[in-house]
């Protein structure tokens, strides 16, 4: 695994906000402030900015392509949902993408687990299916991004799709294709990154658990003669001294309430993702700030100021590898000014693979 960590920031498509659980403060989106975090994310050197999918968010595909003239280096993480497109639409939008931005695409990899929200966008495979359909669907992405087929193109026939002559007469300029990123918990999910996929991303939960799921996915891995890289995402929150880390931590929930906390978790129970239902197991208390001790919940991670490096250790001695932290100085954009990442709240997702950080530090 690389020892040079790549280091996301993360792009607000569905708002930026102060406090957890109220609009207080809360800045919409426009094209103006998007805008503003791509380039700061540029200018510093992050290698990317994840945008988040989903109908609470503007589209991820069309905000990207809004941002690749603003930044020159910046890679873009932007999700393809199997079910949502087909194939063949999905492989030119990504070819052209990564065409025009020169090779700066990423794919993010979304099964969905709304179930309500799928069905709303015309998608009622249930849990089991839609991982049938994801497997068949990046098959034939894969092929024919590969060019496999020839001047005949591609031919597939399985369960759920079916394609005939597939081809893209304009190849991404990263070959054989954009790298595939993708998270999920469930046994369908591993086997699907273990086959298919090239960073496999796992949720910021307690050492042990996120050693035993990589373990797995090596394991499956190796069944297919592939390695994967891995990706991890953490809510951490840096200040000078833990006094101020926890006060900082008191503030970023001090408009949540236990009615609010329920209505949240009522709805993450409804999701047939497995990640999600790990993330709320543990109730209410899952939703409170704890420190990066092995204790983290899966939604909040590091709170205390604890070393970097103590942090580091420790997630290196149960997961096998971990990553350095960033220490550029961070821009602000709600003030518009530089600042130390000690004085800033961030959601930073230091690891091998994949980084990202939400751009509400203020």
């Amino acid at each position: 695994m690389s020892s040079s960590p790549n280091i996301f920031w993360f792009i607000p498509t569905h708002g930026d906000s102060r406090y957890l659980g109220t609009t207080r403060g809360a800045r919409p989106v426009d094209f103006d402030y998007l805008k503003q975090v791509a380039v700061a994310a540029d200018t510093l050197g992050y290698d990317g900015v994840l945008l988040p999918t989903g109908r609470s968010c503007e589209d991820a595909w069309v905000v990207a392509s809004s941002l690749i003239a603003v930044t020159q280096k910046l890679k873009f993480l932007v999700a393809i949902r199997p079910g949502l497109s087909s194939p063949g639409l999905s492989v030119r939008m990504a070819s052209t993408f990564d065409r025009l931005s020169n090779g700066r695409l990423l794919i993010n990899v979304v099964t969905g687990g709304d179930q309500g929200e799928l069905e709303a966008d015309g998608v009622f495979a249930d849990h089991a299916k839609r991982y049938e359909i994801s497997d068949e669907f990046f098959r034939i992405w894969r092929a024919t991004m590969a060019g496999e087929g020839g001047a005949a193109g591609y031919d597939f026939e399985g369960k759920h799709l079916q394609v005939k002559g597939a081809k893209t007469l304009y190849p991404p300029v990263q070959q054989p294709y954009p790298p595939l990123y993708f998270g999920g918990s469930s046994e369908p999910a591993h086997e699907l990154a273990a086959a298919q996929m090239d960073t496999y991303l796992t949720w910021g939960e307690p050492p042990a658990a996120v050693a035993e799921k990589l373990n797995d996915i090596r394991t499956r891995a190796a069944k297919y003669g592939r390695t994967l890289k891995f990706g991890i995402r953490l809510h951490v929150i840096v200040r000078e001294t833990n006094e101020a880390a926890w006060r900082a931590a008191e503030d970023l929930i001090s408009h949540l309430d236990d009615e609010v906390i329920a209505a949240a978790q009522k709805a993450f129970a409804k999701m047939d993702s497995v990640g999600q239902q790990r993330s709320t197991a543990g109730g209410a208390t899952s939703w409170k700030c704890r420190p990066i001790c092995g204790r983290a919940s899966a939604w909040c991670g590091a709170v205390p100021a604890r070393p970097w490096w103590a942090i580091r250790r420790r997630w290196r001695r149960a997961s096998g590898s971990m990553p350095t932290w960033a220490s550029r100085p961070l821009f602000c954009p709600a003030t518009r000014t530089w600042k130390s990442p000690t004085g800033l709240r961030s959601w930073c997702f230091p690891c091998s693979a994949r980084a990202s950080t939400e751009a509400s530090n203020r």
